[in-house]
């Protein structure tokens, strides 16, 4: 049985920090992309971060240099750790992971396996 489950989202004034963490249990993360995607209301979904099975990363544009994506397989866990948080940033924040031919950014939000979600607030 496959399980995904965040933790670390909060609320936080603008230029903080906060770190989420996912728990991955019933498979090992090191032979799938992992990913880390977003949804505020109304929004569409946005991938965040991406690190793949070699673990080469990627972010998307609205967060690069603030936000770091890692794993530790031997916690079996996925982290992404968040900086110089703006207003923008609040939403649900949902870990993912699948094991596509291309680890790529723009399809962490369809991965096929997915947490319940985190909910970050910056004011």
């Amino acid at each position: 049985h496959v399980q995904l489950v965040e933790s670390g989202g909060g609320s936080v004034q603008a230029g903080g920090s906060l770190r989420l963490s996912c728990a991955v249990s019933g498979y090992m993360i090191n032979g799938y992309c992992m990913g880390w995607f977003r949804q505020a209301p109304g929004m569409e979904r946005e991938g965040v971060a991406r690190i793949s099975r070699v673990g080469t990363t990627g972010y998307a544009d609205s967060v690069k240099g603030r936000f770091t994506i890692s794993k530790d397989n031997a916690e079996n866990t996925l982290n992404l750790q968040m900086d110089s948080l703006k207003p923008e940033d609040s939403a649900m924040y949902y870990c993912a992971a699948d094991r596509p031919r291309v680890c790529a950014l723009s399809d962490v939000g369809e991965f096929g396996n997915r947490g319940r979600g985190t909910q970050v607030t910056v004011s």
